[in-house]
């Protein structure tokens, strides 16, 4: 086979330069259960708008992140936190030309609400009250975090979480509000959700849904969004992501789990799981893989 150090790279100057600056890992480290880890620099990704079942809590070690949160952007530099309660919608994009690079960690409620009962005096279901905190002491906290489970440090891993947990919530925390459909319209839009997760693999379609709930379409659509932060359609490709990634790590192959969810095949999964997770569902599972490996 001839060898590649002289072939010429025809790819476009755009794409070479993505290629070459753009990386990412997200992972998980047996001795965190229930965190999962990200360690990333993007320049051209845009995250399109999703929710997360964990804690968002990026630190930002250089660049800008923009992120639409709460029906306005905010943004994050170098220093400072962006922080994501769990299903609160919010998208992602660099917001200077050189991008962003951060490092993040996601715990789930019950890591962050053991973590407040035992530190705080938060009463009621913890969260975050800002979208963006200026702190480089827990940037470095978190980025420590990152550091001690890329080495196999389990003591420090865990200490340094909690420790940095704590202090985001000393700063920044406070009771998240109950959500519960008192509305007519959260009630509908609470059975087309139900509809939905039941018949993710062959969802029907906006018109139909509408009727089966004895609504009118644009009323059933005004009602989703207003609970939702987002329409049924795009929750509905997120929730096919999150569902996916149950799939993915419990050894379904991405192709399967792509049409167990809904997707047409493979390719479709991949666009819209890079979207939402940040990598591709093949380098995800074989993170998983790895951690399911040591065990």
């Amino acid at each position: 086979m001839a060898g590649t150090a002289g072939r010429r790279d025809d790819r476009p100057p755009r794409e070479r330069e993505r290629r070459a600056v753009e990386r990412a890992r997200h992972w998980r480290y047996e001795e965190l259960p229930g965190v999962d880890l990200l360690r990333a620099r993007y320049v051209h990704k845009t995250f399109v708008r999703h929710t997360h079942e964990n804690f968002v809590i990026a630190a930002i070690a250089a660049g800008v992140e923009v992120f639409h949160h709460g029906g306005s952007d905010v943004s994050a530099g170098a220093g400072a936190l962006a922080l994501v309660n769990p299903d609160t919608p919010h998208t992602g994009r660099a917001g200077v030309p050189e991008g962003w690079r951060y490092g993040a960690v996601y715990p789930s409620p019950e890591v962050v609400a053991a973590i407040a009962a035992e530190t705080t005096t938060l009463r009621g279901t913890p969260g975050f009250v800002s979208p963006v905190l200026d702190d480089p002491a827990t940037v470095r906290l978190v980025h420590q975090v990152l550091g001690a489970a890329e080495q196999g440090n389990a003591l420090a891993a865990d200490t340094l979480l909690r420790i940095a947990v704590t202090r985001l919530l000393r700063l920044n925390g406070g009771p998240l509000p109950e959500r519960r459909p008192r509305t007519a319209g959260a009630r509908i839009a609470a059975r087309a959700r139900a509809v939905l997760e039941e018949r993710m693999a062959g969802p029907p379609t906006l018109e139909r849904l509408a009727t089966d709930l004895g609504t009118s379409p644009f009323a059933l659509l005004r009602a989703f969004r207003d609970t939702y932060g987002m329409p049924p359609h795009a929750w509905l490709t997120d929730a096919r992501v999150r569902r996916a990634r149950r799939l993915l790590d419990a050894g379904v192959r991405p192709a399967e789990a792509a049409v167990a969810v809904g997707f047409t095949d493979q390719p479709h999964l991949n666009r819209h799981f890079a979207r939402i997770v940040g990598v591709p569902p093949g380098a995800y599972q074989r993170e998983r893989k790895n951690v399911q490996d040591r065990h």
